[in-house]
């Protein structure tokens, strides 16, 4: 058969002068960033200052915090397209020959670095002694900073960090081409979790004099909600992006985790909208997330020629929370956010699994119903929870410091109980897949069909997560570079394709079953790949193949050279940051809550008519 393989990329670290380039890029724009900060506060400058009223002619809204959120709108916008580009970059192509081979970086990049830009303008923009908001922080004698520009700097920090963390990984353990690696992880979690603080800092702005002295019109306030709903968008768009290899056809887990991922990403950000925004702000929110990855997916797959991509729908969620606050519950936000969170996990998993079954590569067979319910309900009702305490923070009424901490700690672990169940996945002992295939291709394209048979017989029961072939990491020019397919079944262990399937050049092309648990693939075609001294896996027009670790195709780059105490340590470094960001939200809405109930409190022992809405 025709098959032929092409070269590949480096799969360690980055290139010497790559590291070097970006460390020398970073310091300068750095070095530059603190002279602009030194020499407004000192006022040696004054356009920054000019910059932060001018915005706050049209928002009434002070410096410190129209500038960082504009700053966040379009790093965060930037960044998400960066984001997805890679990620399809990567399913489609594979490896990249460093951080500054790769263009999606770029925006990537400019979106954490301009993040972390966002939050470090509210901490500088306050001089003279101003104290920002109503729960400011004394930096120095006459220096105070906004509480959520504190947080906002932390989660730019925490992802731009991660960004040489990732290359120290590569160099470490290999190149680990997932989404959910753990120092991608970081990337996608700061920048995702500083959305919450973009809606922290439009309260405390809400409190400051500029704010209370202004005249506000009818313009005004719609902008004003407007932004507000667009941020509670923002946030469900934040926490999604945890789902994309789903969204991508190329998960690397057991399907049981994606509804868990959406119900919880929907039970927290829509019952705070509802909440917080008011009435019809849960279907904005879902509908800006709609447009906004609409768009996105349109210009990675449509303009930039890269693997297409779908995402979750969250219409019929946000319907769900807008009709339940109807109900008496909506006087009771905790109550509202636990009955939201059900309904999310429960008719909303079936709203969104009609969406799956329509578009998403794979749907939500009935071998992962049972056990995506058990793990997605007491997730969702966590987050709603959450969401609800969020918006009792927000305004000022949060509960007791220990029932804030009961619902923070246990929907954390809950959550955590549920992805471990969802990640713990077994493969078969002596399991193998006699391949059949008829070449359909060319000698410039490659194709072929096959059919499958396993063994034991009953390896696989009647009603599978999939049995499919996958084939990535392929593309070039003309070809986005992921086809997946669900086989069609023929017999009790016999299954075969229904359309070609690219095989050789840089495809990696494989059969993979999921049920139950297993989780499990054995190879069809893999390029021999000189980087990694791997072999050719040549495809033949009869074969069987052992079934092994999904992981040890799909990620042939990872290496076992470190010792393991490494890996460990590695990792619960990174769960410990991202337990830091947690409770960084954590601590500055209730910062803001108390300031905001002893505020209230004087206004009602001195008789005075509170001067702000909720």
């Amino acid at each position: 058969m025709f098959i032929t393989a092409t070269g590949s990329a480096p799969a360690g670290g980055a290139a010497l002068d790559q590291v070097i380039g970006l460390t020398v890029g970073a310091a300068v724009v750095t070095a530059i960033l603190l002279y602009i900060a030194w020499a407004h506060r000192t006022h040696r400058i004054e356009w920054f200052q000019r910059a932060g009223e001018r915005l706050r002619g049209r928002t009434n809204e002070p410096g410190w915090a129209s500038i960082p959120e504009l700053f966040v709108a379009s790093s965060l916008i930037v960044a998400l397209l960066g984001f997805m580009w890679d990620v399809s970059y990567h399913a489609g192509r594979g490896r990249d020959a460093g951080p500054l081979a790769n263009p999606a970086h770029y925006l990537i990049l400019y979106g954490l670095f301009a993040l972390f830009v966002a939050g470090m303008s509210a901490i500088v923009y306050p001089r003279d002694g101003e104290k920002p908001g109503i729960a400011s922080v004394r930096i120095t004698r006459q220096w105070y900073a906004p509480v959520s520009g504190i947080f906002i700097a932390a989660c730019g920090l925490y992802a731009l960090i991660g960004f040489p963390l990732d290359d120290v990984w590569h160099r470490l353990f290999g190149q680990d081409v997932t989404l959910w690696g753990p120092t991608h992880l970081m990337l996608i979690g700061g920048a995702g979790l500083s959305t919450a603080g973009i809606i922290l800092l439009h309260r405390e702005a809400e409190f400051s004099k500029e704010w209370t002295t202004a005249e506000h019109s009818m313009g005004s306030h719609f902008f004003h909600k407007l932004s507000l709903s667009m941020a509670f968008g923002g946030l469900l768009i934040g926490l999604s992006v945890f789902q994309a290899e789903f969204d991508f056809g190329v998960a690397q887990f057991r399907m049981v985790l994606e509804p868990m991922m959406i119900a919880g990403a929907a039970a927290l950000a829509l019952v705070a909208a509802r909440l917080y925004a008011g009435p019809g702000a849960a279907v904005f929110a879902a509908g800006f997330f709609v447009i906004v990855r609409g768009i996105v997916s349109f210009v990675v797959s449509d303009v930039f020629g890269q693997s297409h991509h779908v995402f979750p729908l969250y219409i019929g969620s946000a319907v769900l929370i807008e009709l339940l606050a109807f109900t008496r519950l909506k006087d009771k936000p905790l109550a509202f956010g636990a009955v939201g969170g059900l309904l999310i996990a429960t008719v909303g998993s079936v709203i969104e699994l009609f969406w799956t079954d329509l578009v998403f590569p794979f749907p939500w067979h009935q071998d992962v119903w049972l056990e995506s319910l058990a793990m997605t309900i007491p997730v969702a009702v966590g987050t709603g929870l959450c969401g609800a305490l969020f918006y009792l923070g927000l305004e000022g009424r949060a509960p007791t410091r220990t029932a804030g901490r009961i619902i923070v700690t246990g929907t954390i672990l809950v959550t955590a109980a549920a992805v471990g169940n969802g990640l713990y996945a077994t493969v078969p002992d002596d399991a193998k897949a006699t391949i059949t295939t008829t070449q359909v291709g060319t000698e410039r394209d490659p194709q072929i069909m096959a059919k499958i048979s396993v063994s034991p017989a009953d390896l696989v029961d009647d009603h599978p997560t999939w049995v499919q072939l996958t084939a990535w990491q392929g593309g070039r020019r003309d070809v986005s570079g992921v086809v997946t397919q669900e086989l069609k079944r023929t017999g009790d262990n016999t299954w075969e394709t229904t359309r070609p399937v690219p095989v050789g050049n840089n495809w990696k092309t494989l059969v993979r079953v999921q049920d139950g648990r297993m989780l499990t693939a054995a190879p069809i075609f893999l390029p021999k790949d000189p980087e990694l001294g791997a072999k050719e896996v040549p495809v033949q027009a009869e074969m069987t193949r052992d079934f092994v670790p999904e992981i040890d195709i799909l990620q042939r780059e990872r290496t076992d050279d470190a010792p393991a105490w490494l890996w460990t340590l590695a990792n619960i470094i990174v769960l410990l940051c991202s337990l830091a960001i947690l409770a960084g939200i954590s601590v500055a809405v209730a910062r803001v809550s108390r300031s905001i109930g002893e505020h209230h409190a004087r206004e009602r022992s001195s008789g005075d008519a509170p001067t702000l809405t909720s």
